[in-house]
């Protein structure tokens, strides 16, 4: 990103700015409409559609590139000849494997506006893709819109920009390096102007949001992970649904990107129901650690993976939330910013006391943040299928996050205190030691009580 200072040494930019971040963001949507359109288009040609006219499938790429931007889609269905026959219902699922194209082709577009931009004026370029991937959206739901299924106008220009320009926003401050200079203000001279103890408040909770990041991350990887060897297990039972379904080569290879578009959903569900409460496939349906009770489902080959009968071993899982806030733990352990417990010692002499006390909060606060974090991930990943029972798809986020908020905890306790150990600095109970002006000092230095 250039600065300020050097706009006396450039002789000019090849386009306005707002040019460029208007076709930055018409590229975004042609591809990622592409994207969609292409897999369908090669079905249709081989005849894996009912209507021959183009239009049809012409809609239903619209469509999907709406619902793959978080767009809710309104269905109504027929099922006599009777208009008091006429069901309605809302797809509101949201495919995120899908919604991770237009959030790469954003960050992409980001960095290269970033780097062609000035601090002072990256407002132009950014201002002219979201207005342009506005439109987009609006004319999508206009054009694509048809009796069985439609969009809402101003849902479908708005919540598309949700994606887009949050991969925006994440490119270019990659591209600008820091906060301050991609809005041309910097924090630091306010951070000077606070006292030593707000800074050593505002590094602590900075420490504990990352290592709730830390703990939410690992706890999704370990449940993709456990995924993945879950359908290597069910793989005879999958191919089982592909060939009773005999979609074709062309038709195979569609159905299976469209559940490759749902694999990240499927991750956060398995995230569900390794913290314990698990998910549901359907009204009145349950998946979770102890049992799984479900109707017969759609013929999808993925849901042939879904755990069966009574599991004896299934609250083995619970390890994983469990094993992802010992991670976090440590994590802040070797940050080195647990400047409660330092504060706790300095007023509690008993360390047999100050450090459970400040242990117990530690596994709170950051168990509380992955409990947020956790909490938007099954909030985006279930939904609604449109009409019938399977109007309750996913997790509940609430008691979901609840679940794994607490194990998170649990294993951020255990962590922080083997931490140290792990770090070769002794004990847990060894009293901590403050640092200030880039020196440490022992808790000898500072009795109890007194200001630095």
């Amino acid at each position: 990103m250039n600065s300020t200072a050097d706009k006396p040494q450039r002789n000019g930019i090849p386009m306005p700015l707002w040019l460029q971040g208007a076709f930055e963001a018409a590229q975004m949507f042609v591809i990622s409409a592409l994207i969609v359109f292409i897999p369908l288009a090669a079905s249709w040609f081989t005849g894996g559609f009912a209507e021959r006219d183009a239009s049809v499938v012409a809609r239903l790429a619209g469509q999907i590139w709406l619902l793959g931007h978080g767009v809710p889609l309104q269905l109504t269905m027929t099922s006599g000849p009777s208009s008091a026959s006429v069901e309605t219902g809302t797809f509101s699922l949201l495919p995120l494997g899908l919604a991770l194209i237009p959030f790469l082709l954003s960050w992409r577009a980001g960095r290269r506006l970033a780097r062609a931009s000035y601090t002072d004026q990256l407002w132009q370029p950014l201002f002219g893709a979201v207005c342009i991937y506005a439109a987009a959206g609006l004319a999508t739901a206009f054009v694509c819109s048809s009796p069985g299924a439609s969009a809402p106008l101003i849902a479908s220009m708005l919540i598309p920009l949700i994606p887009a320009g949050a991969g925006l926003i994440i490119g270019s401050r990659l591209e600008a390096g820091s906060w301050g200079r991609l809005i041309g203000v910097n924090a630091a001279d306010w951070i000077s102007r606070t006292s030593q103890d707000q800074r050593w408040a505002g590094s602590y909770a900075a420490s504990v949001i990352r290592s709730g990041f830390v703990a939410a991350m690992a706890a999704l990887s370990l449940s993709a992970l456990l995924l993945t060897i879950n359908i290597m297990g069910r793989w005879t039972d999958i191919v089982g649904v592909y060939q009773a379904l005999r979609p074709g080569a062309l038709g195979g290879a569609t159905l299976t990107l469209g559940q490759l578009a749902f694999m990240p959903n499927l991750a956060i569900w398995t995230l569900a129901w390794s913290g314990g409460d698990g998910f549901s496939i359907g009204v009145g349906s349950t998946v979770s650690p102890l049992a799984t009770s479900v109707a017969p489902v759609p013929p999808i080959p993925l849901l042939a993976a879904l755990p069966t009968g009574d599991l004896s071993w299934g609250f083995a899982a619970l390890i994983i939330p469990i094993m992802a806030g010992i991670l976090a733990g440590w994590w802040f352990v070797r940050a080195g910013e647990n400047h409660f417990d330092e504060w706790l010692s300095l007023k509690v002499r008993q360390r047999w006391l100050s450090l459970p006390a400040s242990t117990i909060f530690l596994g709170a606060v950051i168990g509380a943040v992955t409990a947020f974090l956790c909490g938007i991930l099954f909030w985006i990943s279930q939904g609604s299928v449109g009409i019938g029972r399977l109007t309750q798809v996913g997790p509940d986020p609430l008691s979901a996050a609840l679940w794994v908020g607490i194990e998170v905890g649990a294993g951020v306790m255990i962590g922080a205190l083997v931490g140290p150990w792990l770090e070769g600095e002794g004990p847990a109970l060894a009293l901590p030691r403050r640092r200030t002006d880039g020196h440490e000092k022992s808790r000898a230095e500072h009795p109890a009580g007194s200001a630095e």
